[in-house]
C-alpha cells in the first residue's frame, strides 16, 4: 500500500529543491494495476495526441480534468498523494489536471526546457502555488528519456516562454546560462518512485531511443485559495474528495470505460501551441 503523505523532512528539501522524490510511494501491485489499465485502456489511447518536439520527434500524451472514481482518480485522490500536496501549498488544494505521458520505445518524443507554470500562468492562476506528483509506471532512466530538473530553479520565478515545434519552451538564453550557475540532475526513478515538484522548476526530457517504454502519470493541483480568475483554457476550483490509500488496490481495473459519467478530456486546443499563441511570449 502507498507508504503515506511526506514528512516534515521530504517537505524541507521540496521548498529547497524545488522537488522532492519519494522513493516507493506505491507498491508494485498498485503500480500493477496502473500499466495494465492504461496500457489496456481504449479510451485513454482513443483521446491521446501528439506535439512534435522541434527535434524530429512527437509526445504523446492522454489528459483530462476531473479525477473521477476510475483507477487514475483513486491514485489523484488517495491520502499519500493530496495530504503531501496540502502540505506543499500550506492548505486546502484541488485536482488541476492529471495526464499521462506516453514515452513508447525509439518514437517517444522529447520535453523542452519549461516551467508548468509558463502555461498556466496563462491559464488565470494569479500566484505559483500549484505542484505535481509524477508516478512512474516504467522505470524511468537516461536512456529512456528520464525528466530533468535544475536543482533551485523554481527560485528564478516564471521565465518568458516561447514555441519550440509545437510545445512552449523557456528562454533558451537564459536556461543556457541558468545551467551555467545551477546543478543539472537526471531524476531515474523506479515504478512507484513519485516526483513531487514546484511549477516554476525548470524541468525537461529526452526523447526515448531506447527499446523500453517510459510512461509516467501525472497529476497537478492547485491551492484553492489560488482559483484561477479566467475559465476559458482551464476550468476553475471545485472541491476535492479525498480516498484512503486502500482505495486504489479496491478500484481494481477501472478504466474510463467503467466509469460513470462523461470524462472531461483535454482537446488540441487545450495546449498553448494550438490556443492562438504562436509566435508570442508566454
Amino acid at each position: 500500500m502507498a507508504t503515506g503523505p511526506l514528512n516534515d523532512q521530504q517537505v524541507r528539501d521540496y521548498h529547497a529543491n524545488g522537488y522532492v522524490l519519494a522513493k516507493g510511494l506505491f507498491d508494485a501491485e498498485e503500480i500493477g494495476l496502473l500499466v495494465r489499465a492504461a496500457k489496456e485502456d481504449r479510451q485513454l489511447d482513443e483521446h491521446s495526441f501528439g506535439r512534435k518536439d522541434g527535434e524530429g520527434g512527437t509526445v504523446r500524451l492522454s489528459g483530462w480534468n476531473q479525477p473521477g472514481d476510475t483507477l487514475y482518480g483513486m491514485f489523484a485522490r488517495c491520502e499519500s498523494v493530496v495530504n503531501s500536496m496540502e502540505k506543499l501549498l500550506d492548505g486546502e488544494v484541488y485536482h488541476y489536471h492529471s495526464k499521462v505521458i506516453m514515452k513508447d520505445p525509439r518514437i517517444g518524443g522529447a520535453w523542452a526546457w519549461h516551467q508548468d507554470y509558463g502555461y498556466w500562468y496563462m491559464f488565470g492562476a494569479l500566484f505559483p502555488l500549484l505542484a505535481s506528483a509524477c508516478i512512474a509506471m516504467d522505470p524511468a532512466t537516461r536512456e529512456n528519456g528520464c525528466l530533468q530538473v535544475i536543482r533551485g530553479s523554481q527560485s528564478l520565478g516564471r521565465i518568458d516562454h516561447l514555441l519550440t515545434g509545437e510545445q512552449a519552451g523557456a528562454d533558451r538564453d537564459r536556461v543556457a546560462e541558468i545551467l551555467k550557475r545551477m546543478e543539472l540532475v537526471h531524476v531515474e526513478m523506479d515504478p512507484g518512485d513519485t516526483l513531487f515538484f514546484h511549477c516554476n522548476l525548470l524541468h525537461r526530457s529526452d526523447q526515448n531511443r531506447s527499446e523500453n517504454p517510459r510512461w509516467s502519470l501525472i497529476c497537478c493541483y492547485n491551492a484553492a485559495r489560488n482559483d484561477p480568475y479566467k475559465t476559458d483554457k482551464h476550468p476553475g476550483y471545485t472541491p476535492l474528495h479525498k480516498v484512503p490509500d486502500t482505495a486504489i488496490k479496491e478500484a481494481g481495473l477501472r478504466r474510463f470505460a467503467d466509469a460513470q459519467g462523461d470524462v472531461a478530456w483535454w482537446q488540441n486546443t487545450s495546449n498553448l501551441a494550438a490556443s492562438g499563441l504562436k509566435g508570442k511570449q508566454v
